[in-house]
């Protein structure tokens, strides 16, 4: 069996790591290269920065964060937030980042991924799906101009409107989200990770945006859906509290990798610790 991985997550604006909720308060948490640093000694086996400034007038500014830190860190490096053309791409991998990650842009156009897969190969090329359970009460953007795709369309949620009551006798269903959460879309999460793979996607970064922030663990009910329906890896993210979250992420989840952003900023737990920890527990990691 494969080893499992261990991913921190770090959020960069304006080329310094922050910290807050929900984009809010943010507070100064660093120099993002001294960060890295400290995770490869303790033996993360990738990190991933998040963009939250993300504008292509600032772009420069992720690009020499990421030439820095692959310059003295040699894990492997995924970077999202704002990628929305070919070229950011480039300069992303140019500059030593390892993979990117892309959302919004996927869904305004879902034939960019097969176009930056076909360009720079799929190993590159991360689709973060950040899911939320369908509620009664969700409010939906405009469809998508693709929805008449014949090749896509069957990815839309072709059961609303949402009449859904999440109960144990009831079949649970996730729409997918952008906008770093704040706008939903009618795109059944599953069915969009397997479209993703089609298109050349590589790799999966799956986030519950139910969880995120609550250190209420992983939607595991999520995670083992998309991981048994796709082929690609799949991160596992949102809501990590416990070490015992990742080993549910890991294990019932069926992810092939964990990222956590607090208990490992806020020093709670190590990322040494929490392979220690999976590995008594029989889930193969790298020490």
């Amino acid at each position: 069996m494969l080893a499992k991985r261990i991913i921190p997550c770090l959020d960069v604006k304006d080329g310094r790591v922050v910290k807050g909720v929900n984009f809010l308060n943010l507070t100064d948490a660093g120099d993002p290269v001294e960060n890295a640093k400290f995770y490869d000694e303790q033996g993360a086996d990738e990190l991933v920065f998040l963009d939250i400034t993300a504008s292509h007038e600032k772009r420069k500014i992720i690009l020499d964060v990421v030439a820095r830190t692959a310059d003295d860190v040699f894990m492997p490096l995924t970077v999202g937030g704002g990628i929305k053309s070919i070229e950011d791409i480039r300069d992303l991998l140019n500059s030593g980042c390892d993979k990117v990650s892309i959302n919004t842009t996927a869904v305004h156009d879902p034939y960019f991924i097969k176009e930056a897969a076909e360009r720079f190969g799929s190993q590159c090329i991360v689709v973060a799906v950040d899911a939320k359970r369908v509620r009664q009460d969700m409010t939906y953007e405009p469809e998508e101009p693709w929805f008449g795709d014949a090749f896509l369309k069957e990815a839309r949620l072709n059961f609303l409107p949402v009449t859904h009551d999440p109960s144990p006798n009831t079949s649970v269903f996730w729409a997918i989200s952008t906008h770093g959460g704040r706008k939903m879309r009618q795109i059944d999460a599953v069915k969009w990770a397997k479209k993703m793979e089609e298109l050349g996607a590589g790799e999966i970064l799956l986030t519950s945006m139910d969880r995120d922030g609550t250190k209420d663990g992983y939607d595991i009910e999520l995670t083992m859906a998309i991981s048994e329906a796709v082929s690609i890896p799949v991160v596992a993210s949102g809501g990590v509290g416990t070490l015992e979250h990742l080993r549910e992420g890991l294990v019932e989840g069926k992810a092939d990798a964990a990222l956590a952003a607090s208990i490992f900023h806020y020093k709670e737990y190590t990322v040494k610790e929490a392979k220690e920890y999976l590995k008594e527990k029989g889930v193969p990691v790298r020490l």
